[in-house]
């Protein structure tokens, strides 16, 4: 996933590891400047009760500093409006950034209820300042002048960034208008807080226990992870099976029980969909209603089209073009799996019909009977502790950093943290992981900043960032060993990690990127994840130290592309659901499932047998997690990562230092210092080729040896119009600045 994005959750901090300090008992940590290593939250100080006071004054001193800019009678300055304003609320923002990271991985009831008042009394703080007309007069005088101030690269973005942010958020409204946005702002604030905390609900009551007769097919290491899972929730040693995708995955790739698997997926899917008190559809017609009216407001037809204004795609036209242009082909693939894995399903099943819950058990079949591969065969060779290792090394060999185990407080058991050192060994930063599901933790995984990298008197302050995910446990004395989909996930989370750790910013106004650039620096280490080179590296078999052999590592490659159509379609299904809820120009009270079937099975012929990868009443990303008509982000983005490691490739070494550095100091060190589109071209001294992303999903025929990882000669062959409106979508965003 993305880094962790409007999750404003909160956390419980609960067995903390404590370090050494001077406060005081009961001093609340966010009045005082923290005295632990490198800066890191003192986590062994800090209670649920410190928030509210700290959120308070953090406000206060916020407008306070607002006022002072506001007011100020000197004609306007770069120094005293822009720096100024880039300079405010540090203590707000750092309280933030614990509070926001940290809910997702541990909450409770007395969170979530303090939550609720202060999600809109903070939406409330920052539509008075965006919708100051004394500051947003000083920041247009600027603007309207920029071209006379003399101003450098940087601050001309910043400058420019600034007014287009105030813009975006309102200033240009009059009166009646901002005291509707404003109340649209703090009621879409609150439904973020309750869709979240119904979906943290609906994760933790499904439970499915097994009799011995229920538990045919499971392997001996699902079943002990069940029974751990079982013992953890009292029921001794009964194997339990929960909605946790380390849980259900395994169920569904493993369990001969047809019935079960029906039942755990459904389970699955119709999470906040029962018409209880945790049921999302009303709250998804309430963000729908409301970002319609806003995005009126702001003068754009839809939400998705004000969405995407702020993008690299800049139109929703863009990105139908490239979504719709992949969908066709993806569907084509995955029927074609279909047919391949219904002439198994028949052997079982004559009289029956291949369901959406059938999917992964007959898939792993045909991988075993295909290349002869299984994913209980590859996990010993991927135990958390060699794959984190090998990433360490990964990094290590491009770019020169290393990691050295720290012991600072933490917030839970399970998390570890990380000096980061640069090739001169000068601190670069700290890193914590959290790996394994727990009740009070959101599903899935992400990266994010507990401090941010800035700037102060002109030094570099280190940022702290922590990776978290929901990963297979470990199981008495047996590590946890990772699925290749964990792996990759790792990867992808420690490729966020390294662009906030790489981050040398100036301005905290320039730290972010475009939406459908974030996911690059992430999703290029996939990459190298299961390369042969790496992969003799890292994946080493936890009990025997034996380096995985090329027999295991020729099937790896050979699979690479099997059930990439099914992959394939899932997630741009979840993106077209997306695009096509938040493009709603007219809002009218509306079924979602109605509209969800309307728009990918009536609309777009989606086959019974594949659910989209996220159903509106249990959808995260686009509700509660900042991805509101950006899950598109990740197939955008997919186009950039693909050919970037080219670049790679076509040196001849995957581990090339001088590529890696050119591609840290150009792209990951930057920010959005520039757009992500110049950045990726000072890197690349191209365009992104849409080839390399097309051949990875299975959907360019160009003929290239299996084994090769050199770069492909570059023989034109037609395309099919699906896959040209792919290219032609990029052709034109890609120049669009």
């Amino acid at each position: 996933m993305k880094p962790i994005a409007g999750l404003l959750t909160l956390f419980l901090m609960m067995n903390c590891v404590s370090c050494e300090s001077e406060k005081k008992s009961g001093e609340n940590p966010f009045f005082t400047e923290w005295t632990t290593p490198y800066g890191v939250p003192p986590f062994d100080e800090i209670r649920p009760e410190h928030f509210l006071p700290a959120f308070e004054r953090g406000m206060s001193l916020h407008d306070a500093e607002i006022d002072a800019i506001a007011t100020n009678n000197d004609d306007p300055t770069f120094e005293n409006v822009i720096l100024a304003y880039d300079r405010s609320g540090a203590m707000l923002a750092q309280t933030e950034l614990v509070f926001g990271m940290l809910c997702a991985a541990e909450n409770n009831a007395e969170l979530q209820t303090l939550q609720e008042e202060l999600m809109p009394r903070l939406a409330a703080h920052y539509d008075r300042i965006l919708l100051d007309e004394r500051l947003f007069a000083r920041i247009r005088d600027l603007y309207e002048r920029r071209g006379s101030l003399s101003l450098d690269a940087e601050q001309q973005r910043l400058l420019e960034k600034t007014y287009r942010r105030f813009v975006r958020a309102g200033a240009l409204l009059d009166g009646e208008q901002k005291a509707r946005l404003k109340e649209i702002n703090g009621e879409l604030a609150l439904a973020a807080v309750r869709f979240g905390n119904n979906l943290l609900a609906e994760n933790n009551r499904f439970e499915m226990t097994l009799s011995s007769e229920q538990q045919g097919g499971l392997p001996n290491d699902v079943l002990e992870a069940a029974r751990e899972q079982g013992r953890a929730r009292g029921k001794g040693e009964v194997p339990l099976f929960t909605l946790h995708k380390p849980s259900m995955i395994p169920f569904l790739t493993y369990s001969s029980d047809r019935e079960l698997r029906d039942s755990i997926y459904t389970a699955y899917l119709n999470r906040c969909n029962h018409g209880d008190e945790y049921d999302n559809k009303q709250l998804i017609n309430d963000f729908i209603r409301l970002r319609t009216e806003k995005a009126h407001l702001l003068g754009y037809p839809s939400y998705a089209a004000y969405v995407v204004d702020d993008e690299m795609a800049r139109t929703t036209g863009a990105v139908y073009e490239l979504l719709d242009g992949i969908w066709t082909p993806a569907l084509e693939r995955a029927k074609g799996e279909l047919a391949e894995m219904e002439e198994l399903f028949r052997k079982d099943c004559p009289d029956g019909e291949f369901a959406a819950s059938d999917w992964w058990y007959y898939a792993e079949k045909l991988r075993r009977q295909k290349y002869a591969l299984d994913e209980s065969m590859l996990r010993p060779y991927f135990s958390l502790e060699n794959v984190r290792s090998g990433i360490f090394f990964l990094a290590n060999r491009l770019y020169g950093i290393t990691f050295r185990p720290l012991v600072v407080p933490v917030y839970h058991p399970d998390v570890t943290a990380y000096e980061v050192l640069d090739a001169d060994e000068t601190h670069l930063g700290v890193l914590y992981f959290d790996f394994f599901p727990r009740a009070g933790k959101s599903q899935g995984a992400w990266c994010g900043n507990y401090v941010e990298q800035t700037y102060e008197e002109g030094v570099r302050k280190a940022p702290v960032v922590s990776i978290v995910c929901n990963f297979t446990p470990p199981v008495g004395n047996t590590p946890a060993l990772l699925t290749l989909d964990e792996t990759e996930t790792l990867f992808h989370e420690f490729g966020h990690a390294l662009h906030f750790l790489f981050h040398d910013v100036k301005y905290r106004g320039l730290s972010e990127v475009e939406g459908d650039f974030v996911e690059l620096p992430s999703q290029i280490m996939e990459n190298w994840a299961f390369s042969p080179e790496l992969l003799r590296q890292y994946a080493v078999h936890y009990r025997t130290g034996e380096v995985i052999p090329q027999s295991l590592i020729d099937k790896i490659r050979r699979s690479e592309l099997f059930n990439q159509g099914f992959m394939t379609t899932e997630l741009v299904a979840a993106a077209l659901s997306d695009m096509d809820i938040h493009s709603i120009e007219e809002y009218e009270t509306f079924d979602p499932m109605a509209f969800e079937r309307e728009v990918l099975t009536e609309k777009r012929g989606l086959i019974p047998q594949i659910e989209p990868r996220y159903r509106y009443p249990y959808f995260s990303h686009i509700f509660d997690g900042g991805y509101s008509a950006g899950y598109y982000f990740y197939i955008w983005a997919e186009v950039l990562d693909k050919d970037a490691f080219e670049a790679f490739r076509e040196s001849g070494d995957l581990f090339n230092r001088r590529v890696a550095d050119d591609f840290r100091r150009k792209v990951l060190s930057r920010g959005g210092s520039e757009d992500g589109m110049s950045l990726y071209r000072a890197f690349r001294g191209k365009d992104p080729d849409r080839i390399p992303m097309l051949r990875g999903r299975g959907l360019w025929n160009e003929p290239e040896p299996a084994d090769s990882l050199a770069a492909p000669q570059r023989v034109e062959q037609p395309l099919s119009a699906d896959v040209q409106a792919v290219r032609t979508a990029l052709d034109g965003a890609d120049r669009r600045e």
